[in-house]
């Protein structure tokens, strides 16, 4: 075999540890990775036109391959472009390998345009973060980086790749190096944790990572039979599975005003795979912490253990002859007339195909939707889990990305998909099976609500021209097909049925521009 250079020594460390596909936007540091990519024929490159997309692919990707793709960005400047999609892969503890280039050791010195503290950059994430000064050192690097980013829970891994430690000669592949995975929670806890449920004290099951799976989803539900305890799945799951034959377990509301009525008089609060509920922002005169006062919080599970197995072990204590309570088969009938916000969503439940993946972005206009999909055949929902929007679309080509066999629905909120829309020409250069339902009612719908909310002054003309996306009205029927996607307009419940059968019937993305009107 001929001798490595540092890219080629990189991608082969990473497909040899099972990344095999790499979302990109390179720039001039990364040449030879991309020249690499011909040598390695097992790793897919996928272009996306922004960073923000490839971040939030790479990001549907893991959630639903269960393993990392990798990135490749230009620099600092590319860094901070994915930015906001890696936190919210951050938030849902997923794994991703960040391959980011930059200047040639030698060249730094002399500061040039695009010279900047990419270190400091990648630090925000929380993650593993390393720089390879030396080719002989990538191949090492990167098994390194791809162990970091797998270790329980999952993380984002950053590794920096000089210019000339990625075209230099002397690179050297590295053998795969195991993770570290979820550490088991102590008997212990688990005997305290089932006392809890015994106090004959009102209990809440706060559930979240790993244990919004079936396995942990079955466990919480015996839980919440046996012992009258309510039982609620974190506000934004990085993936929930639902549907026909399994648990349907509320999930907790966005505002505190919800969670208030979710939690009223509960006495324990406790919280497996995720954190006692805080509100989203601060409000004036309002609590943050959104624990009932003289409430105690318990943790069976942190974020990084293993909370099914946790739960699991719970159940058999507290619930040993008790069964889950599972959905049953239903889908609402196919509603007619103009669309509303609460129509649409009977359009998805009766319609939704079998094993979809459905990457959520509906944001205000999908406040109905766990009702309308309870009963429908088993899916999987994808969710916000950052709260930086502009993550639906990028989400919904990674995860088909990774499951080309499975049916994926982006219900996508007209503000948030104008962040990343050119996902959609990424869909139709690799001819992705993504059907968007873009929602459209012309306004950043959630900010009025918070407007009211933060009790701020509202109603003024300058305040409204903020949240306010008509004059001029987008047209995204002409920006979609002008990106390679097929796509059309519904008005009505009736030519949204349509649309959306034909979509799912056709191979290839489609976009369908859904007039519903602002629910608030």
């Amino acid at each position: 075999m001929s001798e490595l250079n540092g890219a080629q020594s990189l991608i082969r460390t990473l497909v040899d540890a099972g990344v095999e596909v790499c979302f990109a936007n390179p720039g001039t540091s990364e040449m030879h990775f991309v020249a690499a990519l011909d040598t390695v024929p097992e790793m897919r490159g996928v272009l996306a036109l922004f960073e923000g997309v490839v971040t939030g692919a790479a990001d549907g990707y893991a959630r639903i391959a269960g393993k990392p793709a990798a990135t490749l960005l230009h620099l600092g400047p590319g860094l901070g472009n994915g930015l906001a999609n890696l936190h919210n892969a951050r938030r849902a503890n997923t794994p991703i390998v960040n391959v980011v280039g930059d200047h040639a050791t030698y060249h730094k010195q002399y500061d040039a345009p695009l010279e900047s503290d990419i270190e400091a950059v990648a630090g925000s994430l929380e993650g593993w973060v390393r720089r390879s000064e030396h080719t002989k050192d990538v191949g090492a690097d990167a098994a390194a980086a791809v162990a970091a980013a797998q270790d329980a829970p999952g993380r984002v891994a950053t590794l920096i790749l000089p210019a000339d430690a990625s075209w230099g000669e002397g690179g050297e592949t590295c053998a795969p190096i195991p993770p570290r995975v979820p550490q088991a929670v102590d008997a212990t806890t688990v005997k305290d944790i089932a006392a809890v449920f015994g106090t004959g004290e009102p209990v809440a099951l706060l559930i979240g990572g790993g244990a919004c799976r079936e396995d942990g989803l079955r466990a919480a539900s015996r839980i919440g039979a046996a012992t009258g305890a309510k039982v609620f799945v974190e506000t934004f799951p990085a993936r929930l599975e639902r549907g026909a034959g399994l648990p349907s377990i509320e999930r907790l509301g966005y505002l505190a005003e919800q969670v208030a009525y979710q939690l009223d008089g509960i006495k324990h609060v406790i919280v497996a795979g995720t954190k006692a509920p805080v509100s989203f922002f601060a409000y004036p005169g309002k609590a943050s912490d959104l624990v009932p006062e003289g409430a105690r919080v318990h943790t069976l599970a942190s974020v990084g253990q293993d909370v099914t197995r946790a739960l699991a072990e719970v159940a058999d204590l507290v619930a040993a002859d008790t069964e889950p309570v599972l959905a049953e088969a239903a889908r609402p009938a196919l509603p007619s007339g103009p669309l509303t916000p609460q129509n649409w969503v009977e359009v998805i439940g009766a319609l939704l195909p079998d094993n979809a993946i459905i990457a959520d972005e509906a944001n205000t206009s999908g406040l109905l939707l766990p009702m309308a999909t309870a009963g429908a055949p088993r899916h999987d929902v994808l969710t916000l889990t950052g709260g930086a929007i502009g993550y639906g679309m990028p989400v919904a080509t990674g995860a088909a990305v990774a499951a080309p066999d499975r049916p994926v629905l982006n219900l996508q909120s007209d503000g948030s998909a104008l962040y990343t829309i050119s996902a959609l020409w990424t869909q139709a250069r690799e001819n992705l099976n993504v059907t968007t339902v873009l929602l459209n009612n012309r306004a950043y719908a959630i900010l009025r609500l918070e407007l009211q909310r933060v009790g701020a002054a509202s109603g003024g003309p300058k305040a409204n021209d903020l949240l306010d996306l008509s004059r001029p009205d987008m047209d995204f029927v002409k920006i979609a097909e002008g990106m390679g996607v097929p796509a059309s307009r519904a008005t009505t419940a009736e030519e949204l049925a349509e649309q959306l059968q034909r979509a799912f019937a056709e191979p290839g993305p489609h976009l369908i521009d859904a007039a519903v009107p602002p629910l608030l």
